[in-house]
């Protein structure tokens, strides 16, 4: 598993601004676009370029906290 895998990363549409927002907050606030599919993609990078930094300047990562919702039974 890639590192960044850890990390939940997701895209939706805001009402308000009227465009789709990717989000993984855990490590950025967000980025925003108009297709999905390229914005996800997108925010996979960012998520990268992030974990590279912090690599580089020997940051201690944050610890993986928001996680999707679970099926409940």
């Amino acid at each position: 598993m890639k590192t960044s895998d850890q990390y939940h990363k997701w895209v939706e549409w805001s009402e308000e601004d009227q465009v789709y927002v990717g989000k993984c907050p855990d490590l950025i606030t967000g980025i925003h676009g108009d297709e999905p599919v390229r914005l996800y993609a997108e925010l996979c990078e960012v998520v990268e370029e992030v974990l590279s930094h912090f690599g580089t300047t020997s940051r201690t990562l944050p610890t993986p906290k928001t996680r999707p919702m679970q099926e409940v039974a």
